[in-house]
């Protein structure tokens, strides 16, 4: 039953919303809810809190699908499309000239002494991606050996939990 009303509710989505999110957001649902203690307090928070998530997310979305994501809501929200305006490029670009300009400015007021730390800088940069992509690949390696990476969890997914083979859920 209360699958079903979620399934409803699910309807307050824009299409595009429910097309793209639509079948994880009723897998997570199943999931969560078949780890739910019996106590019946716990069940009443978990559905309170499902169902007012979702009603309140399906409000967003149609905020958004009416006047575009410029109403910022909160700390996520589910949009398919690229989330910086167009004009941010152009005001960052205008941000570094003024930081190159600024520099060069500095540059000519010192002397050649600012100009003497750019190939020390560039080694340190090139020192630190290094270190960075090292890094990375230590914890790539130690993942892949422990076998906890996402490819190697996905591979044990119960499909069936998924697919809505589950009679126990309606």
């Amino acid at each position: 039953m209360a699958f079903t009303v979620y399934c409803w509710l699910l309807c307050l989505y824009p299409g595009s919303y429910r097309d793209e999110f639509g079948a994880e957001m009723t897998s997570v649902f199943r999931a969560a809810r078949s780890e739910l203690p019996p106590a019946l307090p716990a069940k009443i928070s978990f559905y309170q809190r499902e169902f007012c998530g979702l009603l309140s997310g399906a409000m967003r979305a149609r905020f958004d699908h009416l006047f575009g994501p410029a109403i910022p809501f909160g700390r996520f929200s589910m949009q398919p499309q690229f989330r910086f305006p167009r004009s941010t490029v152009f005001l960052m670009l205008v941000i570094f000239a003024g930081v190159v300009l600024t520099i060069r400015m500095a540059s000519s007021v010192a002397g050649d002494k600012v100009g003497s730390v750019w190939p020390s800088l560039i080694s340190v940069l090139v020192f630190m991606v290094l270190t960075m992509c090292a890094a990375a690949a230590v914890v790539c390696g130690i993942l892949h050996t422990l076998r906890r990476s996402g490819v190697h969890r996905l591979e044990n997914v119960d499909r069936r939990m998924y697919s809505g083979e589950s009679n126990s859920d309606q």
